[in-house]
Parts: structure tokens; C-alpha cells; sequence
């Protein structure tokens, strides 16, 4: 066993001697802490921040919406171990990464539903065309979640739930235009009448842009001027709920989006291309939930589909042609899943709760190539399917009225491919006297080939197993001045092997699609760091502080060389000032160190420092104004390497409910 791991455990058990050798702690009556935050994704069920041992960010509603309204990602940028690229701006093909992971090993949901794209080659989920009006908060679980999730969630959860109805009838609209063409909305109304519950929303964004490749790019000002590449995205969603009090429950719901977006090549002799894509998601659940033996015992059924196409048309043009003499290729993909779930609670009163459950899930890919100019035949280059079925369950115990424990494990079996166990283990002890709470976790992660790595023709390589890590954390979240000051610190470390990479090997294929390689589990990674966040009332009503930070050591062992596009440090720091009755002024700065954007730390990107600022007026309880200023001091910094970022930016808009 590693040292890392040794710490881990050894920091688990010094929270329990912690309760063992304090009596007092252990024994007395507490209250809860007044205002919990309940959080869904951290143990499948509704349980409070407070009695929680993972590592956990929320993210409301209302901060997504002092964000860019045509980038989710901008919301997640405070949240503490995330790393986010966009190539080219808003719209653009977009990546996150948890803690020095793959995008692919981030598990991300909308209202329960996996929309991670079963057609693409490492399985991430796409950001660049969620509407962010839609949604009500996130959730963001970190560290190895496989045991409570399954495929995927080895490096974490993003969790994305939609607005719910409760309460009399409400809606809500908001209005935005500005720089670079930009043009967004949403509207939408939720409520409840009677046993039932609804909500509605559609939200739309369009802007003109600037060219993904070159923009504000200095090495490659000699290529200007370059061409706009342009965005326009619509989304839409709806839930309708029934609950009569009687220990049954049935909601279900669907989100739609379009999503075309304009996009350079970036190689070649004339990278800047006009090229574009059209994405097109759609979702759907059904979940019934009944209540027996008292209520102690509850069932939940859940059923999930969702489909990904995902239309590229590609231009370029190479050096040795007439630059008006392109060639013209159209890449088509649909990736498809479908999923039920069965999910049993039952409620053990002093000795906790116990969740199990089972699931079967579909996935398919299908992939087509044609070639306009020159003209071709139209070719289908993928076509595959798996089938996963799991088995996990999930035990919480409150050990004392401080010390809350979790113990959970999960069974993977992909047909054709690999069976795989993972499980998990957490800690809280909260010490209300201090406001303090001390909090440890521990797990495996496991993420199943994709089919894309498994038949995507000449690449793929049936003959593939899961990737596997192990990976924990121990952190501490205290409160000072009667809960003014918060402040959370998490150190974490995770190990990952069996890593799929392409590459040549004598397992490859003795053919000439698998001359120059293919899929194999070769690669191992490891990340160790520090994620602190925190929030501080300055000055009550006046002032304000807002912080997030993660050091993040990140290493390809097989080389010793830093992962591509994982920076040491990220920090951002906001203030939230309110001179006036009903103003607001919120400036940030967002800090990133040096990072490389190619592997074995090629393509370097120099540090940068962005500032915003975001000044907003309620004239009336229902109507806010505001003005949104995006790198104001007009950095010039690139998350990709050749890709650009905004510059000076300028938004402004309304937003209202009745």
C-alpha cells in the first residue's frame, strides 16, 4: 500500500480516536445545526451537507445566473478541483476534468438521466450546449464515486437538476445581449396545484463570435483577419409530478437541445475553417417511488433514455490545392442509452439507513462517414453495443449523534467486456461546539471501455478491460463568528491504472487498419492536491468575500510527465458589495498558473490573471437590471493551445419573475 493510502486511512482513524477518547464528544445530546443543506447526489438519497463525508460543492440557481448565459461551464469555474478548457469561447467543444482525471472519467447527470455520449471516443459529456437557465442547482460530488454511480464517475459527479414546481404558480423570464453579437433568453413558470406539480422552461442563446482559431492570438497575427465561428443553441425541458400523500409518488420529465456551432480545423496550412456542427440531445425519465411497512421501507423504479447525435461538416483545404478547392467531409454520430433502475431505502431508525439496488443499462454507437468533395460513398465506420448490469448498496450509520460513518460497494458486469468491484467509504464528525466538522473518504473508481475505443474501426480493440483507480481525501470545514466565516480545506490524492491509450502494440490487430496502433490498457496517472474554498460576511449587508482554490500535482507515471492541461494552480476570488439598498457590485478575479496543452509537457500556456465584474439593480422585488463586464483588464490567455478567449466583453439584461 502506498503512503498515500496510508495517510488516508490513518486520517480516518484519527477521527475515531477522536471520538473514542473524548466521551463527551460522543455522549451528549446535540442538536442539528439550524439550516441544513440537503444534497442528493452524495448518497443517492436526501441527506444533509452536515452528516456528509465527501467532498461536495452546491452551486444554486442564482449564481448560474450572474454567469455567461451561453456557458454552464462558467458556473462550475468556482468550484474547487474542476479544470475547464473551451476550445474557442462559448459553444465551443468543452471539456472538464475533476481532480487531474479524464473528461471521460467525470460522470455527468441531468435529473438522474447519464448524458455522457455513448458515441464518443472516451465517453465525456458535453457542456457546450446546456442551457443554463434551465436549472435549479448542481451538485458537484469529487473523488471516486463508481461504488454509488457505476461507469464513469472515477474522478466525480456533476450532478445537474432541473427547476421542479412547488408552491402556488410562478414564472420567470430573463432577457441578455452584448458583445461579440450576443443574443440569449429563457422563460419559464412551475407550481403546484393540488397533488400535482409542474415546471416549464426554453431558453435560447445565439452570437456571432470570434474565429475559435488565431483569435487574440499574438504568435498568429500574420493569419489575420480570421473568419467568426458563430453559436446558436435552444433548450427546452418540462416535469410534472404527483404526490398525494399516501406513500405514492410519480414524476417524470425531458430536456431537448440544438445546438450548431461554427468551428476551425486549426491544422493544416489554412486552419481557419469554415466548418461547423450540429448537436442534438435529447432525455427522458419516468420514476415511481412507494412507501411500506410504515414507511420504513421505500422503492423507487426509475427508467432512463437519452440520445446524442452529434453532424460535423469539415472543410479544409491543404497547402497543395487551390486555397478556393476544398475538401468536404460529413461525420455523423448517434449514441444512444437506455437504463432501469431499481432502488430500495429501507430505514433502520437508530442504526441508519440502507440503500440497495439493481441496474441494467443499454448503451449504442453508431458512426457514419461520407465524403462530398471528393464525392463518396457514405460508410458506416462504428457500429457497437454493450449491456452493463449492476448490483450496489450503500449502508449510512450514524455511530453517535456526531460521528456519521457510510460503507457502500457496487458490482459492474459488462457483457463481452469485464466484471469490475468498486467500493466506498466516508466520515463526518462534527464538533457544533467549535462549528466544526472533520470529514474523510476513500474509494474505487472503475470506468468500462468505450465503444468507440472497442469496435471505432481501425482504432477500436475488442480485447479491452476497465480502467481502474483507487483515491481519497480528508478535509475540514469550520465556521467562525457565529457562522459569518466559512472555510473548507480537502487534501486528496488518486491512483489510476489499466489507463486506456492508443498507441502500438503486439496486441493490435496484424492488419494494416492497426498498422500505426490501437487501444490498449497501458497508461497510469496519478494527482495529489489541495482544494480550499470559503466565504466571508466582511461586513454584514455591506461586503461580502467569495474564494475557491486547488493545487493539483498531476503526473503520467509511465513518463513522470505533468498531464496535458492540468494546471498546479487555480484560484478565484470574488467580492459581493452592496452599498446601496437594492445594488450590487460583484468584482472577481480569476488566477491560473503555467500548464501544458499538448502531452509530455509540450505547448506550454503562460499564466494568467482575468478580472470580471458583474453590477446589477433591483428596482422592484420582481425586476433586476444588470451589467456583466468580462476580462476587463482584456488578458490575453488561451485554455487550448491556438484557440482563442474573449477579450474585452460587455453584457447587459433584465431579469424578472411574477
Amino acid at each position: 500500500m502506498s503512503r498515500a493510502s496510508c495517510a488516508l486511512i490513518l486520517g480516518m482513524g484519527g477521527i475515531l480516536a477522536v471520538y473514542q477518547s473524548f466521551p463527551a464528544f460522543s455522549q451528549s445530546r446535540t442538536s442539528e445545526p439550524a439550516g441544513l443543506d440537503i444534497l442528493i447526489t452524495a448518497n443517492r438519497s436526501p441527506t444533509s451537507i452536515q452528516r456528509t463525508g465527501s467532498a461536495i460543492t452546491v452551486i444554486r440557481s442564482d449564481e448560474i445566473q450572474k454567469t455567461h448565459s451561453g456557458s454552464l461551464v462558467d458556473a462550475l469555474r468556482f468550484v474547487p478541483g474542476l479544470d475547464i478548457t473551451e476550445t474557442g469561447g462559448p459553444g465551443a467543444s468543452t471539456s472538464v476534468r475533476i481532480r487531474g482525471t479524464n473528461p471521460g472519467q467525470l460522470l455527468v447527470l441531468v435529473d438522474g438521466v447519464r448524458i455522457n455520449d455513448a458515441s464518443s471516443a472516451n465517453g465525456e459529456a458535453d457542456f457546450g450546449g446546456i442551457p443554463g437557465g434551465l436549472i435549479e442547482r448542481i451538485e458537484v460530488l469529487r473523488g471516486p464515486q463508481s461504488a454509488l454511480y457505476g461507469s464513469d464517475a472515477m474522478g466525480g459527479v456533476i450532478n445537474i437538476i432541473t427547476r421542479r414546481g412547488r408552491g402556488p404558480f410562478k414564472a420567470f423570464g430573463q432577457v441578455e445581449g452584448g458583445s461579440y453579437g450576443t443574443l440569449s433568453g429563457n422563460a419559464g413558470a412551475y407550481g403546484q396545484q393540488g397533488a400535482w406539480s409542474y415546471s416549464f422552461a426554453g431558453s435560447g442563446f445565439r452570437n456571432d463570435g470570434f474565429s475559435r482559431y488565431g483569435h487574440r492570438v499574438a504568435r498568429l497575427k500574420a493569419g489575420a483577419p480570421y473568419e467568426k465561428d458563430g453559436t446558436e443553441t435552444l433548450g427546452g425541458f418540462g416535469r410534472v409530478g404527483f404526490d398525494a400523500r399516501e406513500g405514492f409518488r410519480f414524476e417524470a420529465g425531458g430536456m431537448i437541445t440544438f445546438h450548431r456551432a461554427e468551428y476551425d480545423a486549426a491544422f493544416g496550412a489554412f486552419p481557419d475553417t469554415p466548418s461547423a456542427s450540429n448537436r442534438r440531445f435529447f432525455s427522458a425519465f419516468a420514476k415511481a417511488e412507494l412507501d411500506t411497512l410504515e414507511n420504513k421501507l421505500t422503492h423507487a423504479l426509475t427508467l432512463t433514455a437519452s440520445r446524442t447525435d452529434r453532424m460535423f461538416r469539415d472543410t479544409s483545404i491543404t497547402a497543395a490545392s487551390n486555397p478556393n478547392v476544398a475538401t468536404w467531409r460529413h461525420t455523423d454520430f448517434t449514441g444512444d442509452r437506455f437504463a432501469a433502475e431499481y432502488q430500495g431505502t429501507y430505514r433502520l431508525e437508530r442504526y441508519g439507513s440502507m440503500i440497495f439496488g439493481t441496474k441494467a443499462e443499454r448503451e449504442i454507437a453508431v458512426t457514419f462517414n461520407q465524403s462530398i468533395i471528393p464525392l463518396g460513398a457514405r460508410t458506416k465506420s462504428l457500429g457497437g453495443n454493450q449491456t452493463t448490469l449492476s448490483a450496489f448498496g450503500l449502508w449510512q450509520v450514524p455511530v453517535t449523534e456526531r460521528l456519521d460513518v457510510s460503507l457502500g460497494g457496487r458490482l459492474d458486469h459488462v457483457t463481452d467486456v469485464d466484471t469490475f468491484l468498486t467500493w466506498r467509504a466516508t466520515g463526518a464528525y462534527r464538533i457544533t461546539e467549535t462549528g466544526t466538522k472533520l470529514r474523510a473518504s476513500l474509494g474505487t473508481g472503475g470506468k468500462a471501455p468505450t465503444l468507440y475505443q472497442r469496435f471505432g474501426g481501425y482504432q477500436g480493440s475488442v480485447a479491452l478491460q476497465a480502467e481502474h483507480n483507487l483515491g481519497g481525501d480528508i478535509g475540514i470545514d469550520q465556521e467562525f463568528l457565529d457562522g459569518r466565516v466559512r472555510i473548507s480545506a480537502t487534501g486528496f490524492w488518486i491512483r489510476s491504472r489499466d489507463l486506456i491509450n492508443f498507441q502500438t502494440s503486439p496486441t493490435c490487430l496484424a492488419n494494416a487498419l492497426q498498422a500505426f496502433g490501437c487501444y490498449v490498457n497501458v497508461a497510469r496517472a496519478e494527482s495529489i492536491g489541495l482544494e480550499l474554498e470559503g466565504t466571508a460576511q466582511l461586513w454584514t449587508g455591506l461586503l461580502q468575500l467569495r474564494g475557491a482554490y486547488t493545487y493539483l500535482q498531476a503526473k503520467d507515471l509511465t513518463t513522470n510527465r505533468t498531464l496535458a492541461r492540468r494546471p498546479e494552480s487555480v484560484g478565484k476570488i470574488g467580492l459581493a458589495i452592496t452599498p446601496f439598498a437594492n445594488w450590487s457590485f460583484e468584482p472577481s478575479v480569476t488566477l491560473v498558473s503555467k500548464r501544458f496543452s499538448g502531452a509530455n509537457e509540450t505547448q506550454r500556456l503562460a499564466p494568467y490573471a482575468r478580472f470580471d465584474m458583474l453590477a446589477s439593480y433591483k428596482p422592484t422585488e420582481q425586476v433586476e437590471l444588470y451589467i456583466r463586464g468580462e476580462n476587463l483588464n482584456n488578458a490575453r490567455y488561451h485554455e487550448v493551445w491556438n484557440y482563442g478567449t474573449t477579450g474585452r466583453a460587455f453584457y447587459a439584461g433584465m431579469k424578472t419573475t411574477w
